[in-house]
């Protein structure tokens, strides 16, 4: 048996790093769409509402949020921390399992220091402010990316979360900070040549399935939408092995105005595409 490597923890409450482009096959803007949400779903191998579906977000556009108001980057920040407890509180309604919040990225240390030490501080206040209610109300709460650098009390608080909620199975609340999919993979990597040597792995054991089992979200499925905020598309180093075969949606609308109405657009227009994950509509039988 493989051992599971605990989460570690990885992008960005403005998640606007300067990455290559997706090459999803789909990426259509928002705008295009007006569709509204299916009562049902026509594909049986989809996630359906209510069963495992994973939405991603990326969380972006707070600075130039704040800047189209004359406002300091900090307070973007700070709407986007509102705008996060929406669409938790937005998923939670449409039935949704597993949401994932790329709130800060292994990029994200380039920025200004009082600009870094803002974004630890939001995350502090946003686990004090709402663990106690998302424990109550069944939520897991789990920090992914890469732990070795974080403040002590904001590793402490971090473990404390996950500790609180870890029996909790109602909803999946994935906050990415400090994260970035090719240092998961480094990581990741790294721990299995340490399995290989010490003679507890062998090359000849490796698949795709137990590849997975050592990245931060060994345990949840994969995303099956992956939502990008202020208009940017490109994935920014953000789950690029879980999302694989992810649908994308860009939306124009910053972050910080990230509403329910928003959400239901995206949902609508994934729901409105065929997914072929290599084969043929006809053959695979995946239209949505």
């Amino acid at each position: 048996m493989v051992s599971k490597p605990a989460s570690d923890l990885h992008q960005p409450i403005d998640a606007g790093g300067a990455m290559a482009k997706s090459g999803q096959e789909h990426a259509t803007p928002i705008d295009d769409c007006d569709q509204k949400l299916p009562d049902a779903m026509v594909d049986p191998q989809r996630s359906a509402p209510g069963e495992n579906m994973h939405i991603a977000i990326i969380m972006d556009g707070n600075g130039r949020w704040a800047g189209a108001r004359d406002l300091p980057r900090a307070s973007g920040h700070r709407e986007g921390v509102a705008a996060a407890r929406r669409a938790v509180e937005a998923a939670r309604d449409l039935g949704l399992k597993y949401l994932t919040l790329y709130s800060f990225s292994t990029e994200n240390w380039r920025r200004p220091a009082r600009e870094v030490r803002d974004l630890m501080s939001l995350l502090r206040e946003f686990i004090a402010a709402d663990l106690p209610r998302l424990a109550r109300e069944g939520v897991r709460v789990r920090i992914i990316g890469d732990r070795s650098n974080l403040d002590r009390s904001l590793l402490a608080l971090v473990e404390k979360a996950e500790r609180d909620t870890a029996g909790n199975t109602k909803f999946g609340l994935q906050i990415a900070f400090n994260y970035g999919g090719r240092d998961e993979i480094v990581r990741m990597t790294r721990e299995i040549a340490r399995q290989i040597a010490s003679g507890d792995l062998s090359p000849d054991m490796l698949d795709e399935e137990r590849i997975s089992n050592f990245l931060d979200t060994h345990d949840i499925p994969d995303p099956d939408l992956v939502i990008r905020t202020s208009g940017e598309q490109r994935i920014s180093n953000f789950l690029i092995w879980q999302a694989a075969y992810a649908e994308y949606v860009f939306i124009d609308e910053h972050w910080p105005d990230f509403d329910k109405t928003l959400f239901e657009k995206a949902l609508a227009q994934y729901h409105g595409r065929e997914r072929r994950f290599g084969g043929v509509g006809a053959q695979a039988g995946l239209k949505g």
